[in-house]
C-alpha cells in the first residue's frame, strides 16, 4: 500500500515489520514453549483476576493498602498481555513477524505498565510508612481523594513517560536490519538497529529513567528504614508481628521488580548474550505478574479470608443454578 509505505519514513524508517527471537528451531520445544507461557499466563490471569474481584467485592478491603493493590494488579494484567499472547501465538503457528505499528504499541504499553507499577510501588511503600509511623494521620493524608489521585499520577507519568520514550525510539533512522534478539519488542533491541548517532538521545532518555528509578528506591529504602525502627518500638511481639505482615509481602515484591529490572537494564555490556538477555527478559516481564499475586496472599489473611468467601460464595452460586 503506497500510503503505508509513505507513513512509515515520517516516523524515521522504511521497515514495515520487525521479525522477534524465536525460542527453539524444533517444533517440539516450540510448543513447550507455548504451553509454558500459557500456564505461567493463566496463573497470572487468576491470581490478579482473583485478587481484583475480591477487593472490589469485599467492602472490608475498601482501604488504601487494597486500593493500590488492586492497581498493582492491573498493571500486572496489563504487563503480561502485552508481551506474552504474542509470544505464545509465535511459538504455536512458528512465526515470528510483528508489524511495525504492532511493535511501537507493544513498546508504548510494555513501557506504560512497567513505569507505572515503579511508581505504584514506590506509593505503597508511602502507604505503608503512614500507617505504621504517622497512625493518627493516616486518614487525613491517605484519604479517598488523596488515594485516587495518587494512583492517577502513577498511571499518567508512566503513560508520559512511555510515550515520550517510544515516539523518540521510533523516530530514529534505523538501516540494520529488521531482527530484533528478543520475543518482545524492546528499547535497547530497538537502539541497535540504528544506523545514526540520534541514538543517544534515546540513551540519554534511558538513563534519566534509571535515576528516576533510584530515586523511587531509595525512597522506597528510606520508608522501610523508618518503618522497621518504628515497628522495632512497638512493645507487644503480636503488634510487631501485625505490622509485619503487611510489610513484607509488598518488600519482596518490590526486591523482585527492582532487582530483576535493575539486572536487565544495568548489567554489562560483556556479559550480554542472546540466552541470556532471554532469560532475563522472561524474567523481569514474565515473572513478577504471574508471582506477585501469590506473594500478596500468602501472608494477608484478610485477603485470603476475603478470597476464600469469594470462591465459596461462587460455588454455592454454581451448585444452585445447576440443580434449579
Amino acid at each position: 500500500c503506497p500510503f503505508i509505505l509513505d507513513f512509515y519514513p515520517i516516523l524515521g524508517s522504511s521497515i514495515a515489520r520487525f521479525l522477534l527471537l524465536v525460542f527453539a528451531d524444533t517444533r517440539e520445544l516450540q510448543l513447550l514453549h507455548f504451553w509454558l507461557f500459557l500456564g505461567i499466563y493463566l496463573a497470572a490471569l487468576l491470581g490478579n483476576g482473583l485478587i481484583i474481584t475480591a477487593i472490589a467485592w469485599d467492602h472490608r478491603l475498601h482501604t488504601p493498602m487494597y486500593f493500590f493493590l488492586l492497581n498493582l494488579s492491573l498493571l500486572d494484567l496489563g504487563s503480561i498481555s502485552t508481551t506474552v499472547p504474542k509470544a505464545m501465538a509465535n511459538s504455536l503457528w512458528d512465526t515470528r513477524p510483528i508489524s511495525y505499528t504492532g511493535c511501537a504499541a507493544q513498546l508504548i504499553f510494555f513501557f506504560l505498565f512497567l513505569s507505572a507499577e515503579s511508581f505504584l510501588l514506590t506509593i505503597m511503600a508511602y502507604d505503608r510508612y503512614v500507617a505504621i509511623c504517622k497512625p493518627l494521620h493516616y486518614g487525613t493524608l491517605l484519604g479517598s481523594r488523596a488515594c485516587v489521585h495518587m494512583a492517577a499520577a502513577a498511571w499518567g507519568t508512566g503513560f508520559l513517560h512511555a510515550l515520550l520514550h517510544t515516539t523518540n525510539t521510533f523516530s530514529l533512522p534505523l538501516c540494520q536490519g529488521n531482527v530484533l534478539d528478543q520475543f518482545f519488542c524492546e528499547i535497547p533491541q530497538i537502539l541497535k538497529l540504528s544506523c545514526s548517532h540520534s541514538y543517544l538521545r534515546e540513551v540519554g532518555l534511558l538513563v534519566v529513567s534509571v535515576c528516576l528509578g533510584f530515586g523511587c528506591f531509595v525512597f522506597i529504602v528510606v520508608s522501610y528504614v523508618e518503618i522497621f525502627r518504628a515497628v522495632l518500638r512497638i512493645p507487644s511481639e503480636q503488634g510487631r508481628h501485625k505490622a509485619f505482615s503487611t510489610c513484607l509481602p509488598h518488600l519482596a515484591v518490590v526486591s523482585l521488580f527492582l532487582s530483576t529490572g535493575m539486572f536487565a537494564y544495568l548489567k554489562p555490556h560483556s556479559t550480554s548474550s542472546p540466552v541470556l538477555d532471554l532469560v532475563v527478559a522472561v524474567l523481569y516481564s514474565v515473572a513478577p505478574p504471574a508471582v506477585n499475586p501469590l506473594i500478596y496472599s500468602l501472608r494477608n489473611q484478610e485477603l485470603k479470608d476475603a478470597l476464600w468467601k469469594l470462591m465459596t460464595r461462587s460455588f454455592s452460586e454454581a451448585i444452585n443454578c445447576l440443580f434449579r
